[in-house]
C-alpha cells in the first residue's frame, strides 16, 4: 500500500558564525548563498511532488 505524504516540514539551524566580529559583505554572501540553496531546494523538491502527482 503506497504512503502519500500530504505535508512535509523542515527545520534547519546554521550557526557557524566564530567569536568576534565578521564583515557585513562576508554575512551577505552567506545570506545569498543560503538563499539559493533553499530555492534550489525547493524547486527540486516541488518537481518531484509534481511528477509523482501526474502519476
Amino acid at each position: 500500500m503506497p504512503l502519500e505524504i500530504r505535508e512535509l516540514t523542515i527545520r534547519a539551524s546554521v550557526n557557524d558564525l566564530v567569536q568576534g566580529s565578521t564583515p557585513t559583505r562576508e554575512l551577505t554572501d552567506r545570506s545569498l548563498d543560503q538563499t539559493a540553496l533553499i530555492s534550489a531546494c525547493v524547486e527540486q523538491v516541488l518537481a518531484i511532488l509534481k511528477e509523482q502527482a501526474e502519476r
